[in-house]
């Protein structure tokens, strides 16, 4: 059960950054001077889908602190690298944004340090 924990910390994770990114792309740029910054980023704040993002990131705080009740920190840490990989594709999937070579060596450099760091 506690590997399901981590893997819902990863998703909920993954969840917030795709759904502010959605959300900053679609309120377009941020003003220049100060008060449209402010209110640009109050109103931002208050959009649904950037508060279900705030909840997802409290959710997978109460998900991780359960995984930790039974995993070291040591050997369930590693496994939120996976985060970035996920962040990566979907980036590509719902953005557009490139996945280059460099990319792709620094998803296969994770899932190997994944593999070697969650060892014993």
């Amino acid at each position: 059960m506690s590997y399901f924990y981590v893997f819902l910390t990863i998703i909920l994770t993954v969840y917030g950054q795709i759904a502010i990114k959605w959300q900053v792309l679609k309120a377009g740029a941020l003003p220049e001077d100060a008060a449209s910054k402010l209110h640009f980023l109050f109103h931002l704040v208050l959009n649904p889908w950037v508060l279900s993002a705030f909840l997802a990131a409290f959710l997978a705080s109460v998900t991780w602190m359960a995984a930790m009740t039974r995993l070291q920190l040591s050997h369930a840490y590693p496994f939120m690298s996976l985060a970035f990989v996920f962040v990566i594709l979907l980036s590509n999937v719902f953005f557009g944004e490139q996945v280059t070579t460099l990319k792709v060596a620094g998803i296969v450099l994770v899932m190997l340090g994944l593999a070697i760091g969650s060892q014993g």
